[in-house]
């Protein structure tokens, strides 16, 4: 179909510069391929698994916008020019030839439209199969349709309004056919609904066959996905932007409206609210660790910690709604990792290289359950001060280590997502946390610091929530692979709690849903800890002052799952917080006053063109009926 497509390009451009010949009815590459492909059970079944492959790959830190691509991670410079993704963070996106071209499939990016365009020719071919079961062919169907508004979802939160391929152009397409143009926001979200809607009838409410069919799509995604898609079409990026007021079709259909629809927090808090039911009638929970060595009686803390990482790294642990199993966490844990954990072991082939920024690890609440720069007990001026832990620290830093304050009195997230000087890394084979426990090295000369140029953590943090506490670092890694979790039930609950308190504004229902990711975590409720600790206890009373609270436990709670890239965007966010300077450690210091001193390494650089990402400049030019994204 590609190649149909090139083919009428070819032909409208022969026709718009007056040049004359012959269009050469050229019979398509792969016309047998299809011929045969929908002839029997075994090819056909062979072709969704080729719409399966479309999928972005998910855990992939080079292949993924919301893991590089945002301000949440950070690379060594040596690096950067290998890896295209990263070049956006660093404002270097472009017109000409962009970086992580979904559109067409460029620069790091899966061909999204050739997916969609693999979806249709699979839906207007699977009836012809004659050996396919029809309760089989009704799943199949469901999957595709499926997979065909996901890759639009995806492309429309990239590039906003998209043209919606809702069947494939034939050969003998003419030249208004071909010229294809943006759909409106709204049009394009009410389509991507549809296809969700009609592919729920006939999936699965979950895998029955988890050796064969793990990965497939359930009802239990379905309903997922439209809670999602339905948060971001009520988002402000989408829901009345006054940014894109004059944003046009060149027939004047305007692409987005900028009237402020509120009932659209209504309509995904609905969506939120069935899709948690649904899940949890199914068994999904919040996960919670349950010691696999039981001659080990483990710390209150290294418990909570491990409930923590595991919500991610535990493969189908029964909070993951949607693993991808196409993309596991490989080589991303090598990058989350640092060297020298086990004295014995100083190489194993770890990278360490995913820096966290000290924004990021300033995000994470104080002990109390609020933000440090708001907590009434907790001394945020003097945060980067030194101090030594003592034995009462030892489940979260090394006693007698001296490190910064800011390492101090966190919560438990912070300790369970976060690696850093001095602090503990619980694993490596060593399960008993009772005595001496492995940890994280990083200052110039330690083993964790720079051994090449490509392999350190720049800010001196690295994502320890990603790493699974399994893993084995000796002379090489041995790693625990986990699918990368597109979707697990504490963001429905946290999608919930931020589409009500937007529909209806601060309910006990709002606090309810907060209140059950905040106590996995270990913490007091939101009542409890704005009314003790906080310098603005008001904040839980009004829809803005929660609104705040939701949005920065999401962030936390979600934090390296690629989910703040698009959270940004959506609350327009991004203009702000990406325009904080990137900073870090003084990693290049060996002593202590002089490791602990707040370095630059990067000032971003965000306007608000960089909301929506630019389509590559020859499809401008090919296609005369499509308009740029405003600003490029």
């Amino acid at each position: 179909m590609r190649r149909v497509i090139t083919i009428i390009y070819s032909f409208l451009t022969a026709v718009l510069v007056g040049a004359c010949g012959n269009f050469l009815d050229v019979v398509p590459d792969n016309v047998a391929t299809l011929e045969n492909a929908f002839t029997m059970r075994n090819t056909a079944e062979r072709y969704l698994f080729t719409c399966y492959s479309y999928m972005p790959t998910h855990g992939t830190y080079e292949a993924h916008p919301g893991l590089a691509a945002g301000d949440e991670t950070w690379l060594p410079v040596n690096i950067v020019d290998d890896n295209p993704v990263h070049n956006i963070a660093r404002g270097q996106q472009r017109v000409l030839d962009p970086y992580m071209n979904f559109w067409e499939g460029r620069q790091g990016a899966t061909d999204l439209y050739g997916g969609i365009r693999d979806c249709n020719i699979f839906l207007e071919n699977v009836g012809n199969v004659p050996d396919l079961e029809e309760f089989e062919r009704d799943r199949w169907i469901s999957e595709v349709k499926f997979l065909k508004a996901y890759y639009h979802y995806y492309l429309l939160r990239l590039y906003g309004p998209i043209p919606l391929i809702k069947e494939n152009l034939p050969i003998s397409a003419g030249v208004k056919e071909v010229q294809v143009e943006r759909a409106p926001v709204d049009e394009c979200v009410d389509y991507i609904i549809e296809l969700l809607d009609e592919s729920l009838q006939h999936l699965p409410d979950r895998i029955e066959n988890e050796v064969l069919e793990l990965g497939r799509i359930t009802k239990a995604i379905n309903l997922a996905l439209k809670a999602e898609v339905l948060m971001h079409a009520a988002s402000p990026l989408f829901n009345g932007n006054p940014d894109y007021e004059g944003f046009a079709n060149k027939d004047g259909t305007a692409l987005f409206s900028t009237d402020v629809d509120l009932q659209k927090w209504q309509r995904a808090a609905d969506a939120c609210k069935k899709a948690i039911l649904f899940a949890e009638s199914l068994g999904y929970k919040l996960y919670e660790y349950e010691p696999r060595f039981s001659q080990y009686d483990l710390s209150d803390e290294t418990l909570i910690h491990m409930s923590i990482r595991n919500a991610v790294c535990e493969p189908w642990n029964p909070e993951i709604i949607w693993g991808d199993i196409n993309s596991r966490a490989n080589a991303i844990q090598n990058r989350s990792a640092p060297r020298g954990l086990d004295p014995m072991y100083i190489g194993g082939g770890m990278a360490g290289n995913i820096g966290i920024p000290l924004k990021i690890a300033e995000l994470f609440y104080s002990a109390n359950g609020v933000p440090i720069e708001e907590d009434l007990t907790w001394d945020y001026a003097n945060r980067f001060d030194l101090q030594t832990a003592g034995d009462e620290h030892r489940h979260h830093i090394k006693p007698g280590y001296t490190t910064s304050a800011f390492n101090f009195d966190r919560e438990n997230r912070f300790y369970a997502d976060l690696g850093f000087d001095g602090g503990i890394w619980y694993g490596q084979g060593k399960y008993d946390d009772s005595g001496d426990l492995l940890f994280m090295s990083s200052k110039r000369g330690d083993p964790a610091w720079m051994y090449s140029n490509t392999n350190y953590t720049v800010s001196g943090y690295l994502p320890k929530k990603l790493y699974h506490f399994q893993n084995v670092m000796t002379t090489s890694l041995t790693k625990q692979l986990y699918p990368w979790p597109v979707i697990r039930l504490a963001s429905l609950y946290l999608y919930y709690a931020e589409a009500l308190n937007e529909a209806e504004g601060p309910q006990a229902e709002v606090f309810e849903y907060l209140n059950r990711v905040r106590e996995r975590a270990g913490l007091p409720t939101v009542q409890d800890a704005w009314s003790s600790y906080s310098k603005f206890p008001e904040k839980i009373d009004t829809r803005d002052g929660l609104r705040e609270i939701i949005q920065r436990e999401r962030l936390i709670e979600m934090a390296f799952e690629s989910h703040r890239f698009y959270d940004l965007r959506r609350w327009k966010r991004a203009l702000t917080e990406m325009n904080k300077p990137i900073t870090g450690w003084d990693i290049w210091q060996s002593e202590e006053p002089l490791y602990y001193r707040e370095t630059q390494l990067y000032k971003q650089s965000f306007t608000t063109r960089d909301y929506l990402w630019p389509i590559n400049e020859s499809e401008i030019l090919r296609n005369p009926a499509l308009v740029q994204n405003p600003g490029w």
